[in-house]
């Protein structure tokens, strides 16, 4: 499947509304696996920073809850969407929970994979092999490694990034492929 195809995957919103990546067509997007007991949950707040910076020049961040990493988004949407509305007043779009890994993987998630195999590191790094130390190894080498793995989609709809769940939306690499990316008209 081309990452062009992607616009067209049937989404579902955390409200249960029916939605697709072509609603936000010709806009930047950062597509974030989230999860609200993790370890990583405080980057939220740094996502929803970044889609009030940017989202007059065309950034849209989506989050999509994933329960496949420890357990640790277990909660029903209500209470992801009233976790995520409370805690770090997040007002980008929110879908419902789906599976990144496996059997179950997302259509969404394996067009994103197979356009993009492999997630650029943190600088700072040791997040795989903190995990490793913890038995936490994914399957496949291109699975997601973990809760907080990003996607950048270009204006284009096409797949232009992948980060590691340890890079962060205001640090390089991910900032400067943001900025970037919507620089691109």
């Amino acid at each position: 499947m081309g990452s062009s195809t992607v616009y067209d995957i049937p989404l579902r919103r955390i409200d249960g509304s029916e939605a697709q990546l072509s609603d936000y067509k010709g806009s930047v997007l950062l597509i974030v696996n989230v999860a609200s007991k993790c370890g990583l949950t405080p980057q939220y707040a740094g996502l929803e920073q970044a889609y009030k910076k940017y989202q007059d020049k065309g950034l849209v961040v989506l989050g999509f809850p994933c329960n496949q990493f420890g357990g640790q988004e277990p909660g029903t949407e209500a209470e992801i969407a009233t976790f995520c509305d409370t805690q770090y007043h997040v007002s980008f779009p929110l879908f419902s929970k789906l599976s990144v890994n496996g059997e179950e993987r997302h259509p969404l998630y394996k067009a994103l994979i197979a356009a993009q195999p492999e997630a650029q590191a943190s600088p700072a790094g040791g997040l795989r092999e903190k995990l490793a130390q913890h038995g936490r190894v994914p399957k496949e080498e291109t699975d997601i490694l973990w809760n907080f793995e990003k996607f950048l989609i270009g204006r284009d709809g096409k797949v232009i990034g992948r980060f590691a769940p340890d890079v962060t939306v205001d640090g390089t690499p991910l900032a400067d492929a943001i900025e970037t990316a919507l620089a691109k008209h």
